[in-house]
C-alpha cells in the first residue's frame, strides 16, 4: 500500500524498571510496574505542608538504599487509596514529572509507607496508559545503566 504511515506505538517496559523523578532530584528508583494499581506510589514520609507562591506544597522524606532524601512537590490532594491488602488509607498525592526510558510525563504519585515492600516505588496504570505496554516476562527493558540497584540486577 503506497503512502502508508508508520505509527509509533507505546514503549515496552518490563515488570520492573528504574524510574527518575527529576524535579525531586531522585534517579534510578527501582519500581514495580503494576497495571492492577490505579495510582503510582512512592515510599515517602510526609514532614509538613507548606505554601509557595500561593500553591500548596508538601515536604517529605524518601528513603531507600540507606539514604534519606528530603523532597518538596506540589500537593494535589489527600485521597483514600485502597492498598493491595484491601484497606483504604488516606494518602498525600503529589504531581511531578516522571521519566521511564526516554519518556517524560507528569504523574500523580501517592506517598505511602512502602517499607515492607520490595520496591520503593510502584508505577500504576494511570501513568502507563497510552504510553507503555508491559511485557511481564522481562525486567529492566528501559534501564540505560546496567548496574546493580539495591540488590536488583537489571
Amino acid at each position: 500500500m503506497t503512502g502508508e504511515r508508520k505509527l509509533e506505538g507505546p514503549l515496552v517496559v518490563g515488570w520492573r524498571e528504574l524510574v527518575d523523578l527529576p524535579e525531586l532530584c531522585l534517579t534510578g528508583i527501582p519500581a514495580k510496574i503494576d497495571s492492577g494499581a490505579r495510582t503510582s506510589s512512592l515510599h515517602g514520609r510526609v514532614i509538613e505542608e507548606i505554601e509557595r507562591g500561593g500553591e500548596p506544597f508538601v515536604r517529605f522524606a524518601v528513603d531507600w538504599g540507606g539514604e534519606e532524601h528530603i523532597c518538596e512537590a506540589v500537593h494535589v490532594d489527600i485521597r483514600g487509596i485502597t492498598s493491595s491488602n484491601g484497606k483504604t488509607q488516606r494518602r498525600y498525592v503529589i504531581k511531578t514529572p516522571m521519566v521511564i526510558g526516554n519518556v517524560r510525563f507528569r504523574a500523580e504519585i501517592s506517598l505511602a509507607d512502602r517499607s515492607d515492600m520490595k520496591f520503593p516505588m510502584l508505577v500504576g496504570r494511570s501513568s502507563l496508559r497510552r504510553r507503555f505496554l508491559v511485557d511481564s516476562g522481562y525486567s529492566w527493558l528501559q534501564t540505560l545503566k546496567m548496574t546493580t540497584v539495591e540488590g536488583h540486577k537489571p
